[in-house]
């Protein structure tokens, strides 16, 4: 079974940083890109950041570009997502999810895998 856990979240306050991490099981994502997305209240879930096979690829949503870094290590089958300056419009689920695609991809129909989720919520 296939299994992608995220941990890392929490209640923060504007201009802190948080370090997400996901962990894969069940199959190897080292072939994989990987991603993150999050979802806040009433909202649908949006791209955040992406990340090829390589890691030497990446992508991310423009509300996040200069404040988030994506890694990823594939010794370990896992993916970050390294949060600076946080802002309340930050606050939302953050949702870790691994592609059959190799290269980087932004769409969340390309997205086979899916964790739980991980609450990140950013104070004013």
């Amino acid at each position: 079974q296939v299994q992608l856990v995220e941990s890392g979240g929490g209640l923060v306050q504007a201009g802190d940083s948080l370090r997400l991490s996901c962990a894969a099981s069940g199959r190897s994502f080292s072939n994989s890109a990987m991603g993150w997305f999050r979802q806040a209240p009433g909202k649908q879930r949006e791209f955040v950041a992406a990340i090829s096979w390589r890691g030497t690829s990446t992508s991310y949503a423009d509300f996040v570009k200069g404040r988030f870094t994506i890694s990823r290590d594939k010794v370990k089958n896992s993916v970050y997502l390294q949060m600076n300056s946080l802002k309340p419009e930050d606050t939302a689920v953050y949702y870790c999810a691994g592609s059959a695609y190799s290269r980087v991809v932004v769409g969340t129909s390309e997205y086979d895998y899916w964790g739980q989720g991980t609450q990140v919520t950013v104070s004013s």
